[in-house]
């Protein structure tokens, strides 16, 4: 069964019957390569016990079975489109076929599914022949810890047939929706090629909807939700190669304050705007929500960890003497911590940032006249994001899009100033502006002549180790939990981290990080290398045998991953 040459589905049947009755552990017996009509079958992996992690399989369907047109299969956009979309087809019609077949995960049919948004996944794979490579999971039956291999024989030899003739031939796919996924994330990332050279760094089509259903339910929310209107004075129009032109706010580089009442939809418009760096599946309400793909949103995160920060642009003469153009602590404030978040960020490449003050640390963002009054300079560490995000921009070219409710003091920084009234948008920019002509401030400027530029940091280790020679054992409890050996990684705070198997591709890139391969390269070179191994090898490039529960993580999460790494080693 393990010769080259595979052996065919009556052989697998056969093998199968011949088990039944045995101990799991000759489930062994039957890992390798089978023929089936139109397609190859691929038992990868066999789970040890009916209790444990579910057996890893694949199929791959030559491209004349296929048949999906090569314009669905264009490198790019559109690639990346068809192969979410065939998931999405197979992890549903797997959980319908699935049923309990036994003891344990008996039974399992499984694919890693996509959420709303689209993401480069390995669940997944074209190759470049047209052939469709599917990766799943499967729970093979037993009673007890004996195998069932009648129970067997029919999901391997009927279900698993049923799921490719139903999910990964163009043959049996509904066109019109595959042409309406495909075309719908192309006219987003073309829309998003648009920003840079219209000098916009976020766009929100109108009609778009963007209240979710719940804080765990990130659905578009059904019940009466109010369609974007953007204001005149801040419309523009982008064009889609499909859908063709299309208006909505267009929100400038530069800085931008988002203001109005509590519940008024605030943080829902940059919640859309932050998750605008990732396309959306047809029928989410942000399909056509798009921003600046190095946009990063930051917040406070007290008790992360630090290596080797150079927050000295916003903090100074710490007391003890402690230095801030190398910072490191294992407890950050809310302060400090935001400020490495920021420096970090910008250390990975982000040329927005995105804020909210919900989420800020207050002695961070404003230093009022009369708090600098009662507290004299020379006693604050502090310097405050106001008096530093002008300069962000006009040294570094960073843009800011800013939640702000509770300090007018921003309004001197703004370029442009968006009101939400009831969810939707006003520009009050003249407003303000003639708001903060008549009530002065007075507030002394704290941020010094320039920004600064912060200084790269080479990683020299990353802590991880196992046991001899075998690596740690990796576990992702959830999106924002790795635990690799005795270390955890806490990801809580990385906001635009959205899906588990995007945090598991962070965990096996991480893995990959061993001292032996760090050459002396800065953290930006390190990220380099990564993506440039994902754009050449895809997900695959992360591990040794395929795995089909990875998706791509942006340079960004995967830097604040390394970053949190306690055991992370840098030098400046």
């Amino acid at each position: 069964m393990t010769a080259k040459q595979p052996a065919d589905r009556q052989q697998l049947a056969a093998a199968l019957r011949r088990i039944d009755g045995k101990g799991y552990k000759a489930y062994k017996d039957v890992q390798g390569r089978y023929r089936f009509d139109g397609f190859e079958l691929r038992i990868d992996h066999v789970q040890g016990d009916p209790f444990g992690s579910p057996s890893r399989l694949r199929v791959l369907v030559p491209a004349r079975t296929a048949g999906f047109p090569e314009d669905l299969r264009t490198p790019g956009s559109r690639s990346v489109a068809l192969r979410d979309y065939l998931a999405r087809e197979f992890a549903a019609r797997a959980k319908a076929l699935a049923k309990p077949r036994g003891s344990g995960s008996s039974g399992l049919l499984a694919m890693d599914a996509p959420g709303q948004e689209v993401l480069e996944r390995s669940a997944v794979v074209l190759h470049r022949d047209g052939s469709v490579e599917a990766r799943f999971v499967a729970g093979l039956p037993a009673q007890g810890r004996s195998i069932a291999g009648r129970a067997a024989e029919e999901m391997l030899c009927k279900d698993v047939p049923t799921l490719v003739q139903d999910t990964l031939r163009w043959a049996s796919a509904d066109e019109d929706s595959v042409r309406d996924h495909v075309e719908t994330v192309e006219d987003a990332d073309a829309m998003r090629a648009q920003l840079a050279e219209r000098g916009l760094v976020a766009f929100v089509a109108d009609g778009a909807i963007l209240p979710r259903r719940s804080g765990v339910d990130d659905r578009p929310m059904t019940n009466g939700p109010i369609p974007f209107e953007s204001p005149a004075g801040l419309r523009v129009t982008l064009d889609r190669p499909n859908a063709g032109e299309i208006s909505g706010l267009g929100v400038g580089r530069g800085v931008t304050l988002i203001v109005g009442g509590g519940y008024h939809g605030k943080s829902t418009l940059l919640h859309g705007i932050e998750r605008g760096v990732y396309n959306h599946i047809p029928g989410d309400g942000r399909e056509f929500v798009v921003s600046d793909p190095a946009a990063v949103k930051v917040r406070a995160e007290d008790g992360r960890s630090a290596q080797s920060v150079d927050i000295s642009p916003f903090i100074n003469d710490l007391p003890g003497g402690a230095r801030t153009d190398r910072f490191a602590t294992p407890n950050a404030s809310g302060s400090t911590s935001q400020a490495a978040n920021i420096v970090e960020a910008l250390e990975a490449g982000a040329s927005t940032l995105m804020m909210d003050e919900d989420t800020s640390a207050t002695n961070f963002m404003i230093r009022d006249k009369r708090m600098q009054a009662l507290v004299a300079k020379h006693n604050e560490p502090i310097t405050p994001f106001i008096d530093k995000v002008r300069q962000l921009y006009d040294d570094l070219g960073v843009s800011t899009v800013l939640v702000i409710g509770g300090s007018g003091d921003y309004l001197d920084k703004a370029d442009v100033v968006i009101a939400m009234h009831a969810f939707r948008p006003e520009d009050v920019t003249g407003q303000a502006r003639e708001i903060v002509a008549q009530y002065q401030t007075d507030r002394t400027a704290e941020g010094g002549e320039t920004f600064g530029r912060p200084r790269d940091r080479t990683l020299t280790a990353t802590g991880i180790s196992g046991k001899g020679d075998k690596p740690p054992k990796v576990k992702v409890g959830d999106v924002q939990t790795i635990r690799m050996g005795e270390e955890t990684i806490d990801l809580a705070g990385v906001e635009q981290l959205l899906d588990e198997s995007q945090t598991r591709a962070i965990a096996e890139a991480i893995l990959s990080l061993t001292n032996e391969r760090l050459g002396g390269e800065t953290l930006t070179q390190v990220l380099d290398r990564l993506e440039a191994a994902m754009d050449s090898d895809g997900l695959d490039a992360l591990t040794g045998p395929p795995r089909g529960d990875l998706a791509r993580p942006r340079r960004f999460e995967l830097a604040a991953a390394i970053n949190r790494l306690r055991s992370v080693r840098f030098s400046v």
